[in-house]
Formats: C-alpha cells, structure tokens, sequence
C-alpha cells in the first residue's frame, strides 16, 4: 500500500499540472522497470523519462562538465573509438560547458541524444548516439558504424542507471555479439537527481582486468521547459 501511495499522489499531481503538458505520455522506458523500482525514483525523473518529444520536438539540457578522468588504457580505447564516430570523451577539460539533446528518432521509433562537450582550445566535441527500444533487454544503443550495445535499466539509491549487457555490430539485418576482448567493458550510465531542477549524468567504463577506463561526470539542467 505504501508504494502504490508513492506511485499514484505524484501522478495524479503530475496529471494536474497543466504547466507540464505531455508528462507522463511516454511509458517506453517506464515500461523497462518494476513498479517497485519505478517508484524509488523522484518525480523529477519521471519526467524527464516520461516526456514524448514529437514533431520535431527536442529536449535541451545545459551544464558544464565537473570531473574526467581517463586511464592510461582508457585514453587509448577513447582515441580508438573515433574509428566508429568518437562514441567516448577524449578530453579530461573540467569546468567546461556541456549541453545534451534529445530528440525522437521517426525512422525507429527510439530517440537521438547528442552530446555536446566543450574544450579550453579547439571545437567541442559532439557525440551523437540513438537509443531504440528493440532487443532481448528492450533497450539498445546505437553509437556509430554499426556498433551498439544492449542496455538494462534498474535503480539504486533513487538514481536511474543503464547497464550495458553486451555489444554487439549489426550489418543489415545481421547482428553479431561481440567477444568480451573486443569490447571496453562494463558501461554505465548514471542519471541522478539533484534537486532544483539540476541531475548529475555520470559516465563509467570498467575493464574486468584493468579497471576504471574511463569516468565523466556533468550537472545539467532543462532549458526548455
């Protein structure tokens, strides 16, 4: 009874808010959790994953980026990864401006998020990637030359994380998992609250030999409401 009463007061507050139009209409990534573990989440990211971007429509956020880091070994697979579209951050700047775009994808019914990271000398770097609600874990994650990987949501701590669950290299309809020495490691994404409007995105690359790769870490907030 108490998680239902966790579920149904923020919607029904959500519903009424007519300043938040298109909420809470799109339930594809809902869809992916259990009611428990969707109710652990703030209503703040409710509404950042419930948000229909259609006809054209684009969700903006803006911030800057506070930490980066890279492994020795982690710099090298970031450098290499621009062989399939530059997927990772190749720079360690901090302090420095950072926006994300989301906007519906119509080919494939997922949604396109750009990442643009800025840089102390030289053009930002703009990372482009499509996530499409298709695969054995319902989530999938297209990052450039036929690269994508599998991804499976849970919630830990009230913050919202994707998981990569193996990558894989699509040619056509054709599509072939990778070997585990092929591929970077453990991927996570972290979407955490912050309050006032404001979440923490957090980047993570694990290695099972050798460790933390890669780390980035960006506080944003929505610039259109």
């Amino acid at each position: 009874m108490a998680l239902q009463n966790r579920i149904s007061k923020p919607l029904a507050q959500a519903s009424s808010d007519r300043g938040r139009d298109a909420i809470l209409c799109d339930l594809r990534f809902r869809a992916l959790l259990s009611d428990e573990d969707w109710g652990r989440l703030p209503l703040a990211t409710w509404r950042r994953f419930s948000k229909r971007l259609a006809d054209g429509q684009t969700a903006i956020y803006v911030g800057e980026v506070v930490e980066a880091g890279f492994s020795r070994i982690g710099w090298l697979v970031a450098q290499l990864a621009r062989l399939i579209g530059g997927p990772l951050p190749t720079g360690a700047d901090t302090n420095v401006p950072s926006i994300v775009t989301v906007t519906e994808d119509a080919a494939t019914g997922g949604q396109i998020w750009t990442r643009i990271y800025g840089r102390r000398r030289g053009f930002p770097q703009v990372i482009h990637s499509s996530k499409r609600f298709a695969g054995p874990t319902g989530l999938e994650e297209y990052v450039g030359s036929g690269v994508g990987m599998a991804l499976r949501m849970r919630v830990d701590d009230g913050a919202l994380k994707f998981c990569s669950a193996g990558y894989f290299l699509q040619m056509g309809q054709l599509k072939l998992s990778l070997p585990e020495w092929l591929t970077p490691g453990a991927l996570t994404v972290t979407h955490t609250d912050l309050g006032s409007g404001e979440f923490r995105f957090t980047l993570e690359i694990i290695h099972p030999r050798f460790g933390m790769l890669i780390r980035q870490s960006a506080i944003f907030r929505e610039a259109t409401p």
